[in-house]
């Protein structure tokens, strides 16, 4: 029970693709508002984009227009795809879940997926 994994990062030229997966679940799934954030090297953790359990989404200043966070409820799982990637958004990416209003911060973490963008 809230258990997070991220898959998909990996390594890719600056301008090209990537879909990172966050497995949870059904239960978070169904009942928790669920996000991807991110943590570059010398660099505070950043939230990138979250979503509801009625879709409704949001995103980042810097990633707008070119990431989209999606969800397959029979799956359990949260998508974020990442397109026309940049260096700066090298990091590793971490999905989160179960937003907690008393403690203003999600109750479940993954390990993190490493994203690496090159010139």
């Amino acid at each position: 029970q809230g258990q997070l994994v991220e898959s998909g990062g990996g390594s890719v030229q600056a301008g090209g693709s990537l879909k990172l997966s966050c497995t949870a679940s059904a239960y978070s799934f169904s009942t928790c508002r669920m996000a991807w954030y991110r943590q570059a090297p010398g660099k505070e953790r950043e939230l990138v984009s979250s979503t509801n359990r009625s879709g409704t989404a949001t995103y980042a200043d810097s990633v707008k227009g070119r990431f989209t966070i999606s969800r397959d409820t029979g799956k359990s799982t949260l998508y974020l795809q990442m397109n026309s990637l940049k260096i700066e958004d090298t990091a590793v990416y971490y999905c989160a879940s179960c937003w907690s209003v008393s403690r203003r911060e999600y109750n479940y973490w993954g390990k993190g997926t490493q994203v690496t963008v090159s010139s």
